[in-house]
């Protein structure tokens, strides 16, 4: 019986082979997918300009949109995640998790909560 170590680098191992004989899309799909399942504690800030208007924490990921018809990707992104009101990068009391949607033509960064 494998250990849970010799397990886990099997698996890397097996994740190593498989993804090279995929293109950079398949490669993009599979992180992506690891991420997903992983989990994230991620911060979307939306930008008026220079200036921060909007912050939401703890979201977990962003989809993109696509039609229900066509099947075609749509111009914005959407996620659920905690409206940080005072922007500290904390859930504070009345602090309640929204879902929110971004255009892909707006000014906005997505990354890794530092502070969490």
């Amino acid at each position: 019986m494998l250990s849970r170590k010799n397990m886990f680098a099997f698996t890397l191992l097996a994740l190593a082979l498989l993804s090279v004989g995929c293109t950079q899309e398949q490669q993009n799909q599979m992180s992506r997918g690891i991420q997903n399942w992983t989990g994230t504690n991620g911060v979307m800030d939306v930008y008026a300009g220079e200036k921060l208007v909007t912050r939401f924490i703890q979201v977990d990921k962003m989809t993109t949109g696509v039609g229900r018809a066509d099947g075609q990707q749509r111009a914005y992104r959407y996620s659920y995640g905690f409206f940080d009101e005072n922007q500290n990068f904390k859930v504070d009391g009345g602090e309640k998790k929204v879902y929110f949607e971004v255009s892909n033509y707006s000014n906005y960064v997505f990354y890794e909560n530092p502070y969490y």
